[in-house]
């Protein structure tokens, strides 16, 4: 069996499954566990990565206007790993390369022999387990998936109720201000809170604000936390007056739809009911000190 994985959260599901060692090929963006680092890249992005939030925004917007994706598949590198299957997604063309812009460049490729090509759907909490059995099953060990999904679901069972009815709003882009959705709303509620709408902040006033940006680890999102301190509204917020902004990393827990979404709703339950000011992916957030020491 040998595996190319174009997209983060896939790459998750092989190792969680046992299956690391199939693993011939990743994506940019592939960066868990550590060991995959060694593959060869077989995407790139057509777009700067570097830059503000509201920089990267209009790069994407661009890119999207002016070819059919935002990123590069290395038909060729593919083709000289010779996978037996591949794992890509058809959610959203700006997260990650598409089922579409897979076929599109291996088209005529491996001389005419078809390839599995699994195009992960995680709309929803049940769609990721859904997407970890058919990985499982397109890699032979259906087994295997029913199990990690069914340990899975008992880890995440552990933090039912911890929320205490706190109204909460995930903040998943800073600048323009974007709401959290699919999964995550799932968690916040699982955790026994109320999911509010970020979108409009002083509609939802919410009592918690936690920021967690698609693609940002915990460094990333202090430093574009301008963007929300700015907007005139802020300084009346509900959770701003009372101290209870947090940020998360959302580049490995909320925005990964894979084994680890479980360490989201382990956040969101000690955000909710721990008064510590950090914990292994989240802290609270302080504007007027320097940046604390990060828990990796």
């Amino acid at each position: 069996m040998r595996i190319v994985s174009l997209i983060a959260s896939a790459t998750e599901m092989v190792h969680a499954l046992g299956l690391g060692a199939c693993q011939v090929g990743r994506s940019h963006e592939c960066d868990y566990p550590a060991e995959v680092s060694t593959l060869p890249l077989c995407t790139r992005p057509r777009f700067e990565v570097e830059g503000s939030a509201k920089e990267v925004d209009q790069r994407v917007r661009a890119a999207l206007g002016d070819a059919a994706s935002v990123y590069e598949v290395f038909d060729d590198v593919i083709e000289r790993l010779q996978p037996d299957v591949i794992l890509t997604q058809s959610q959203c063309r700006v997260c990650a390369v598409s089922r579409e812009d897979v076929e599109a460049a291996l088209a005529g490729r491996f001389g005419g022999h078809p390839r599995t090509v699994v195009a992960l759907e995680p709309y929803s909490l049940e769609c990721i387990w859904e997407d970890i059995r058919r990985v499982a099953s397109a890699c032979g060990v259906s087994g295997a998936g029913d199990e990690l999904v069914a340990r899975l679901q008992r880890d995440m069972d552990s933090y039912r109720g911890a929320g205490g009815g706190a109204r909460v709003a995930v903040i998943e882009w800073q600048e323009p201000l974007m709401a959290a959705g699919h999964w995550t709303p799932e968690l916040v509620e699982l955790v026994g809170a109320v999911n509010v709408d970020s979108a409009d902040l002083s509609a939802a006033d919410p009592d918690v604000i936690v920021v967690a940006p698609c693609g940002y680890g915990l460094e990333k999102t202090i430093s574009e936390m301008h963007w929300l301190t700015e907007r005139p509204e802020w300084p009346g917020l509900r959770a701003v007056r009372e101290g209870r902004v947090y940020l998360a990393d959302g580049n490995a827990y909320f925005n990964r739809p894979g084994p680890r979404v479980v360490q989201a709703v382990r956040i969101l339950a000690e955000i909710l009911r721990d008064e510590r000011d950090s914990g292994e992916g989240w802290m609270r957030f302080q504007p007027s000190s320097a940046l604390p020491a990060i828990q990796k």
